[in-house]
């Protein structure tokens, strides 16, 4: 969006003042990247434009190379024809054929370095530079300006009133830059049931255990032997004792976790249902797993969420990733987190991992409650992952009696994202969201233990585990799958519950595969089956 010319001339006069002592270091010509201005240019102000001391974080994703290879790869991983067919890369694999450059690498850290940016750090599989700046070597590495500003929760945030630029000799090396803005960032998809509300006979909540019952399990093996991640942030501390509570009480073995913290330790404890709710139904659901890592970020920043899918993909240790979390997918186009994390994804579909993403809890349109659309949640539509929407559950003392969609799971079609070849279903050339759907709706949500005490929460935050355990018990009996998503279009109908009834909004459930809840709900022993 462009500003009005009063105001452009006004902001530009402003920003000249402020950043006269901070000259650009490079000379044009300037090169686009991926990251683009906020959409608060088009209201900004004199008065917004922060000073140039304002402390800022980045980090400049880096473009991998050999691009086209990468994509031929992914492709013929999933194509039985293929000599290449349920093979994988080893991170050291990756790193040698799509890393960028040590020389490339040096010369993006020399060019922050002479902006102004320390504490210059080079992630292990050279794709991500973070550092630490002010909006005065903001404006002189990426002539950018940056405005003062509110995110959606009414904390201090920031913006960038320009796209942010890098010079021409970098253009062929950098992606974009991510963390220039603050304001759009990503939320969890955990909503707490609401007490007195009216449902429907059969419609109760669930102690996580209940979840391989209801689902039909059968023999599929358990995932003792699989390593499960779940993309956190904050203090990990009341969701570990929580975790060893759940399973005390439930005679269930105790878990192998690990948290591995990505940057800077956060402090914030605002997110331990939501961390609750993915762990211990991953647990109850997969009937164990082999190790349970939380990759933790010091915030739902975009750049610190970017940094945590990087950090699980370049350890590639967990091969089913959680990511109950997302954000209006138009924001993360705009700033340059989608770039930045599809590459990621790409590298962990061909490493033969798989990200589990919630659709979101706001029905079809993530970006904005009114007039309603259809823009779907990222990262769940991006085609490197699997996006799981929500149902309501209703069961009997024998087990599943039926579902429909929960009004307000996600799902649509994205605006942005291109289809993946895999997905044979849906219309246009566009990523469909969603793939399938599990239980999410609070009321008949699942009821786990959040500081010591029991609490019933949904949304599509226990859709996405439920899911990730699922794949985690395939892969523990046939771990030459890989990436889950191209599976799920090839396997027979008896593989799911369809869902043919409900709306969120703007997309209806109805036979076979639809935006709204995908193939539905999944019968995890034929599933198992037929793979």
């Amino acid at each position: 969006m462009q500003m009005k010319k009063s105001t452009l001339c006004l902001a530009l006069t402003a920003a000249f003042g402020l950043f006269a002592s901070t000259p650009l270091l490079a000379a044009s010509p300037w090169a686009t990247t991926a990251t683009h201005a906020h959409e608060l240019a088009a209201t900004a102000a004199v008065k917004d434009i922060a000073e140039s001391s304002m402390p800022i974080h980045v980090e400049v994703v880096m473009k991998v190379q050999n691009g086209a290879a990468l994509d031929e790869f992914v492709a013929a991983t999933h194509n039985p024809k293929s000599a290449a067919f349920r093979t994988t890369l080893q991170p050291a694999d990756a790193i040698a054929m799509f890393s960028p450059s040590s020389t490339q690498v040096q010369a993006v850290v020399d060019h922050l370095a002479k902006a102004g940016f320390t504490n210059i750090q080079v992630s292990a599989n050279r794709l991500m530079i973070s550092a630490d700046g002010n909006a005065g070597s903001a404006m002189n590495a990426f002539a950018t300006r940056l405005i003062h500003a509110n995110d959606a929760e009414g904390r201090a945030a920031y913006a960038n009133i320009d796209d942010a630029k890098v010079p021409a000799a970098l253009a062929d090396s950098v992606l974009s830059i991510v963390g220039l803005q603050t304001v759009s960032h990503a939320h969890t998809m955990i909503k707490p049931v609401a007490g007195g509300t009216q449902i429907a006979s059969g419609t109760v909540g669930h102690n996580p255990t209940e979840f391989p019952t209801i689902y039909n399990v059968g023999s599929t093996p358990t995932a003792s032997t699989v390593t499960v991640g779940i993309i956190s942030d904050g203090d990990m501390t009341q969701p570990l004792k929580d975790l060893t509570s759940f399973t005390t009480k439930n005679g269930l073995p105790a878990v192998n976790t690990q948290v591995v913290v990505v940057g800077t330790p956060g402090t914030d404890t605002s997110g331990t249902p939501e961390w609750d709710l993915d762990s211990q139904d991953i647990v109850a659901m997969s009937g164990g797993v082999g190790k349970l890592i939380f990759y933790t970020a010091n915030s739902l920043g975009n750049s610190a969420l970017t940094a945590a899918y990087n950090q699980a993909v370049t350890d590639n240790v967990a091969k089913v990733i959680n990511v109950s979390l997302g954000e209006c997918e138009t924001t993360a186009h705009n700033d340059g987190s989608m770039a930045a994390d599809d590459q990621i994804f790409k590298l962990g579909v061909a490493q033969g991992q798989t990200f589990s993403v919630s659709t979101g809890d706001s029905g079809s349109n993530e970006c904005g409650k009114s007039p309603r659309g259809t823009t779907p949640s990222y990262p769940a539509s991006s085609p490197y992952v699997v996006a799981v929407s929500g149902t309501t559950l209703t069961t009997s003392s024998t087990g599943w009696t039926g579902e429909t969609l929960w009004s307000k799971a996600g799902g649509s079609p994205s605006t942005v994202e291109p289809k993946p070849s895999w997905q044979t279903q849906g219309g246009g050339t566009t990523r469909d969201v969603a793939d399938v759907a599990y239980d999410a709706d609070p009321n008949s949500g699942s009821i786990i233990i959040v500081n010591g005490s029991n609490a019933q929460y949904g949304g599509t935050s226990l859709a996405a585990p439920l899911f990730a355990a699922t794949w985690a018990r395939a892969l523990a009996g046939k771990p030459t799958l890989g990436f889950a998503a191209p599976h799920l279009y090839t396997v027979p109908t008896n593989s799911y519950h369809d869902i043919v009834s409900g709306s969120n909004g703007g997309e209806t459930a109805t036979v076979g595969w639809d935006y709204a809840s995908g193939f539905g709900s999944i019968v995890v022993s034929n599933l198992y089956s037929n793979l």
